[in-house]
């Protein structure tokens, strides 16, 4: 469905507003606010994964530094350390 002030394009049909019923007047104003709230949702589903990567990221920042510092020191080590 594409609009362009007040014709609406279905299927590749236009259809003036003012020649559709109240039920299909009622029809197009709900398809207009699911249309608002898909994008909507959308929106904060990219907001929502981009968090979740963000603190994933940190927690395997959090336990590579602790094995780093939990890691034994071999001989090796203390030799050239």
């Amino acid at each position: 469905m594409e609009t362009k002030s007040n014709v609406i394009n279905i299927d590749g049909k236009e259809y003036n507003q003012e020649d559709l019923d109240d039920k299909q007047t009622y029809l197009i104003n709900q398809i207009k606010d699911l249309q608002t709230k898909g994008a909507s949702l959308r929106f904060q589903l990219d907001q929502v994964s981009v968090a979740q990567n963000a603190f994933t990221n940190s927690l395997i920042a959090s336990l590579k530094n602790e094995e780093v510092v939990d890691a034994p020191i071999s001989v090796a080590d203390k030799i050239t350390g």
